[in-house]
């Protein structure tokens, strides 16, 4: 029985069974595990958080605002695709009901298992060498498929996570393929386009994107060069509305998200420890602080915010510094946990949680130093996105969902690791 599932998975179309195997297993999760049904609490905020606010405005005729609690006007708190997504969801199945919950659900496991065939192309073109182990590729991709922690985000949190995720992951192939292959326009094309929605879905990843492009241009030549200003084209023509939009919204350039500020203060309050949990503006309307928001608007709000928290870290200097250096700690070796939860936990399942986390970090950063020492084709250009991708999380707040979009890589390079293990010689006695 177990050969022959051995030779099933190993047979032909692998990525699409990869794909199909991965998105029934999610699917099923999500149906006979209830995971749809989401806490009424704060009137549904559970159900999508400060997107699931927007998208309710958006199909009731507010626009694209009203991220916290009644009306409050635009907002650019969070960028537009995955809150645009929610809100066909909510017009087709309804605001906040169990059919909603279960059709977003089911979206973002597309978006994650379509991650499984990415891996598994990522990793054949990079470990297709000779002296490279053999079934890399094979054993990564059904890694991603089947292995729970790849699919929480997918099946619990209504958030973009697995739909950035998987935009990433995809971004990597064509990386891969235009450097084979530089001459080829429509993957230029699409790299441009997916760039875009990764920017419209979580923009801190285009840290990543210079250092991509360059790798992606090791042998220029005047057909890859104007292939790439094709792909800068298409990227700022997909951007460009969001931006224009913030502008006659807000007269103000906001090119991503205007969330910086405000979050960058609740960093820095010594009452969250380095982690601000929860919302940032208060749901309760007699609060000042939600009242400070909905009378100064957005953009100013969020520009006080910022003069008040650039005043406490000259002030804290120290504070600053342990704060950050506590926040690389936890993106990489644990999971911080909110300040108001019981002292008391389950002991197995924290450390469950906590082995889980810190176990796959070390093995994907061992995997990816041994893949550099080998000099595995692209490591050094996935080297740079550990480095890049989680420095805004350093400086504001750290957390699990954080490092996902790293994890195909981080899955890829543990298999590497593990595959290329050999049995120690055992010594002659003569």
């Amino acid at each position: 029985m177990f050969n022959r599932l051995l030779t099933w998975m190993k047979g032909p179309n692998r990525p699409s069974r990869m794909f199909w195997t991965g998105l029934a297993i999610r699917v099923l999760y999500i149906t006979l595990g209830h995971s749809y049904h989401f806490r009424t609490f704060l009137d549904h905020f559970q159900f999508g958080w400060e997107d699931g606010r927007i998208a309710r405005a958006l199909v009731t005729g507010y626009g694209y605002a009203d991220p916290f609690s009644g009306h409050t006007g635009p907002t650019a708190w969070v960028p537009p695709l995955y809150p645009l997504i929610l809100a066909a969801v909510f017009k087709l199945c309804g605001i906040y009901t169990p059919l909603s919950a279960w059709t977003i659900l089911v979206i973002n496991s597309l978006f994650s298992a379509a991650v499984a065939p990415a891996v598994y192309e990522i990793a054949t073109r990079c470990y297709a060498a000779a002296n490279s182990p053999r079934n890399v590729a094979l054993w990564s991709g059904w890694l991603w498929a089947l292995y729970p922690a790849a699919s929480q985000y997918a099946v619990h949190w209504v958030w973009e996570t697995s739909l950035t995720t998987g935009l990433f992951a995809w971004t990597l192939v064509l990386a891969l393929r235009i450097r084979d292959n530089p001459a080829n326009t429509r993957q230029w094309a699409a790299f441009g386009i997916l760039w875009a929605l990764i920017y419209l879905s979580n923009p801190t990843l285009v840290l990543f994107l210079p250092i991509c492009v360059l790798w992606m241009l090791w042998k220029p030549t005047v057909r890859s060069f104007s292939n790439a200003a094709l792909a800068a084209v298409l990227f700022l023509a997909c951007i460009t509305p969001w931006v224009y939009r913030n502008w006659r919204a807000f007269h103000a350039f906001i090119p991503s998200r205007g969330n910086f500020g405000a979050e960058l203060y609740q960093s820095m309050l010594s009452e969250n420890n380095g982690f601000p949990w929860g919302i940032t503006v208060s749901f309760v309307e007699s609060d000042p602080e939600y009242i400070s928001y909905k009378t100064l608007g957005e953009v100013a709000y969020v520009r006080h915010k910022s003069e008040l928290a650039h005043a406490l870290i000259q002030a804290n200097p120290h504070r600053f510094t342990a704060y950050v250096l506590k926040r690389i700690y936890f993106f990489w070796a644990g999971v911080p946990h909110p300040i108001d939860r019981p002292a008391f936990k389950p002991w197995l399942v924290e450390i469950t949680r906590e082995v889980n986390y810190s176990i796959l970090s070390i093995t994907g950063l061992l995997g990816l130093a041994l893949s550099l020492r080998r000099r595995i084709p692209a490591s050094g250009l996935f080297a740079f996105s550990f480095l890049l991708l989680p420095i805004p999380y350093y400086f504001i707040t750290s957390g699990a969902r954080f490092r996902h979009p790293l994890e195909p890589l981080i899955c890829i390079f543990t298999v590497y690791l593990f595959q290329s293990t050999t049995p120690r010689r055992t010594r002659s006695l003569t």
